[in-house]
């Protein structure tokens, strides 16, 4: 009679599939996302940005000939992806921090799934505050009228910006562990950079000799780009500046997070 230990060790082993575990920890981590209300948060968070950077320029503005509604609307779009930037940090802070990055890859769960778990979270999360942003400039005025096409690339374009982000706050979240500095640390760079842009004010509101800075830095690049899409729409003479400070933020996030996010501790 046959060992049936043997006949057990002889039975094919089912290879885990990669697609099933990256769906349930994005599962886990949306439903996480959902219990402890992080999601009306992120519908919440452009309402406060909308009020916060609209009322107090608007009537400055409106002196100097400028509908703000349709020139602010791109920053705030541009502010809500940063948010999801630091979503996405101090995730993989607290999974690092907790010691469930070490015990995933203890467990025969593909490299890159719980990096790609998280990505995709804070893709839903980047989703759900567009929407929102949307809505609410919707209110104060803001319309697309270049057209359909445009409008999508006004989405996917900051999608992109936002996933972009938060994959390098992520790799940051993945070796720091300390969600609560991390966020702070995040949030200087977020400041100086979106109150030292075109987005909320011309150009010709800065001092001559900051100018330069304000018009080339990549959310003055970006802002200006999307701005032209909700309101005549874009070519490839204005697009393709912003789009090198995309892909050259993508070329140096993208390999720093994966390594942090591989790396045994």
């Amino acid at each position: 009679m046959a060992d049936p230990a043997a006949l057990f060790a002889q039975l094919p082993v089912a290879k885990p599939s990669s697609f099933a575990q990256w769906r349930a920890l994005t599962g886990r981590i949306v439903r996480t996302m959902v219990t402890k209300g992080e999601l009306i948060v992120a519908f919440v968070t452009p309402l406060v940005f909308t009020v916060g950077f609209y009322l107090p320029l608007k009537f400055v503005m409106q002196f100097q000939g400028i509908d703000y509604e349709q020139f602010v609307m791109a920053v705030i779009v541009l502010q809500t992806m940063a948010f999801t930037m630091m979503s996405n940090a101090q995730l993989a802070a607290f999974e690092a921090l907790t010691g469930l990055s070490s015990r995933l890859q203890t467990m025969p769960i593909g490299m890159l799934v719980p990096f790609s778990a998280r990505i995709s979270a804070g893709l839903i999360r980047s989703v759900t505050s567009l929407i929102a942003a949307i809505l609410f400039g919707h209110m104060i005025g803001f319309r697309f009228l270049a057209g359909f096409w445009q409008a999508a690339l006004f989405c996917a374009f900051a999608l992109a910006v936002g996933t972009v982000l938060a994959i390098g706050a992520d790799g940051l979240g993945s070796l720091t562990q300390s969600p609560e500095s991390l966020s702070q640390a995040l949030t200087l760079p977020t400041l100086i950079f979106g109150m030292l842009s075109t987005g909320f004010v011309p150009e010709s509101s800065f001092p001559e000799w900051i100018q330069p800075f304000a018009r080339n830095q990549p959310i003055s690049q970006w802002s200006g780009a999307m701005r032209a899409m909700a309101e005549h729409g874009v070519g490839w003479q204005q697009l393709w500046v912003p789009l090198i400070w995309l892909a050259g933020l993508a070329v140096v996030f993208i390999p720093f997070a994966i390594w942090a996010s591989v790396r045994r501790s």
